[in-house]
């Protein structure tokens, strides 16, 4: 009973136990699964983040790879383009190569053919002077001792004239370039040894006036005072709202001066009519040609000569308001007097009678516009009619060259005389003629055939052509600049000389691709 009791008890215990004991184990196999799960997904994402590093790193190292293998393979590549193009450059040199020599084998053989075709023409040349020798021979067998004596002589006659000639064309080569070079020096040394001012001369002079009053008494009453000066002195005035202060107007330098003088004095006396005017007009003139004797025989003075007839002496002074291309004609004739005088003492000629025929070479322009004919023709005869020497009267006429040059000192004054007149500053012109020149020279050049060009340069002082190289010849170019410089001077007027230049120049042109 007991023992049931105890098994009864025990029993439902045991039951409670197992009970007990299979919830606590079942919530540890739970926890212990839940752990397990736990550690197997740890495990899994662990796993799959390794696996992924591992592709990534594989990727990367298969891209390196792939990298590595491109830059080989383009390395491989480029070496092979490098030697395909190193052997196409080899190609390309040994056909050019074969080409040069090609060509060269070309030219050799048309030089073979020029040689063989020249030694036939010198085969045909010798056995035609076997042929004359035989025939002189013939002829000088039949020949008297005389006739064979005066046949020597002519031949050598003939052979020493062709030395001659040669002997002759290369001193003149020589001597003109000598020539050419001492020129230059002696005339680059006479410029830089003289220096001089120059007066710019104007055709319009102005007369102060001590007050606005006094142009009413120069017009006078209904303007008889004006016209009577005006008509009187051949000078406009000119009255405008210029204060104190009158214009006279004339291109004629002397009457200007002359007009000037007269109405200083007017003003000066206060009495203003015509006959006030007359008076003192004639007192101007006389003044006037006082200045003119004392310019005259101050020009003489500077250059240094003595001895000149007093009516050349006037002549010389009245150049002073005498004006060329706005350079003045007096001091123009004193700088070439002087420029030519150097010259001439540094090539030994004679300095006295240069400075004679140079102050003198522009005389005529004192009379030129009453006496028909050039300056230079006039002023020869004004001075053959005073009685200087025909050395002194050809440099005056031939410093243009209207006649030719009879002496080295008459080539030295018309040299001088260029020099004074084309440096710079010297004289002017309107820019209207200048212009006009310029084109004319232009359309001179281009009339002509085979010209391309054409262009007038250094202030229309030389004109340079340019010709077509196959169609014109050194001959044909000579006569060209020949032909153009005399239907220049035909054509144009201007101071000093034009210098013609024809180029004909040649250029092959060809490119290396």
């Amino acid at each position: 009973m007991d023992n049931l009791i105890l098994i009864i008890i025990l029993v439902p215990s045991v039951v409670l136990a197992v009970i007990i004991g299979y919830y606590f184990g079942k919530s540890k196999i739970l926890k212990d699964q839940k752990v397990a799960k736990q550690d197997a997904e740890s495990i899994i994402k662990n796993a799959q983040d390794e696996a992924q590093k591992i592709k990534k790193e594989m990727i990367i190292e298969a891209k390196q790879e792939i990298s590595i293998a491109r830059e080989n393979f383009a390395k491989d590549v480029k070496k092979q383009q490098d030697d395909l193009k190193a052997v196409e450059d080899r190609l390309v040199k040994r056909e050019e190569a074969i080409a040069k020599r090609e060509e060269s084998i070309s030219k050799k053989e048309e030089k073979l053919e020029e040689i063989r075709l020249n030694l036939e023409k010198e085969k045909e040349r010798i056995s035609q002077l076997v042929k004359e020798e035989e025939e002189k021979l013939h002829e000088i067998a039949s020949l008297t001792q005389e006739q064979a004596r005066q046949l020597v002589m002519d031949m050598a006659r003939e052979e020493m004239e062709k030395s001659l000639a040669k002997m002759y064309s290369e001193i003149k080569e020589k001597y003109a370039e000598e020539a050419e070079n001492e020129a230059k020096w002696v005339i680059s040394t006479a410029v830089q040894r003289y220096a001089s001012n120059y007066v710019g001369d104007i055709t319009v002079s102005s007369v102060e006036l001590p007050n606005d009053d006094m142009k009413g008494r120069i017009i006078g009453r209904e303007g008889r005072n004006i016209r009577a000066f005006e008509n009187l002195t051949g000078v406009d005035i000119i009255i405008d709202d210029t204060p104190e202060s009158v214009v006279l107007s004339c291109f004629d330098p002397l009457r200007r001066e002359i007009a000037k003088m007269t109405l200083e004095k007017l003003i000066e006396d206060g009495r203003i009519h015509p006959a006030m005017i007359e008076e003192f007009y004639d007192k101007s003139k006389k003044e006037i040609e006082k200045i003119i004797h004392d310019e005259g025989q101050k020009a003489i003075l500077t250059v240094g000569i003595s001895n000149m007839h007093p009516e050349l002496i006037k002549l010389l002074g009245r150049l002073k308001f005498r004006t060329s291309f706005g350079q003045n004609v007096l001091y123009h004739s004193i700088e070439v007097a002087q420029i030519a005088a150097m010259m001439a003492e540094e090539i030994g000629l004679d300095v006295e009678k240069v400075k004679r025929g140079a102050l003198l070479h522009d005389i005529g322009k004192a009379v030129d516009h009453e006496v028909q004919g050039t300056h230079a023709m006039i002023g020869g005869e004004l001075a053959r009619r005073y009685r200087e020497k025909e050395s002194v009267v050809n440099m005056i006429q031939a410093h243009h060259e209207e006649v030719p040059f009879q002496t080295p000192e008459a080539v030295l004054v018309a040299a001088a005389d260029s020099i004074s007149a084309s440096r710079p500053g010297a004289r002017r012109e309107s820019i209207e003629i200048y212009i006009k020149r310029l084109q004319k020279l232009e359309e001179i050049a281009t009339s002509h055939k085979n010209v391309t060009k054409a262009y007038a340069i250094q202030a229309g002082r030389e004109i340079r052509i340019i010709v077509e190289p196959d169609k014109i010849d050194d001959q044909l170019a000579d006569k060209m600049a020949y032909d153009i410089a005399k239907e220049i001077e035909a054509s144009l007027e201007y101071p000093g000389q034009i210098k013609v230049v024809v180029i004909r120049e040649k250029r092959s042109v060809e490119y290396a691709k």
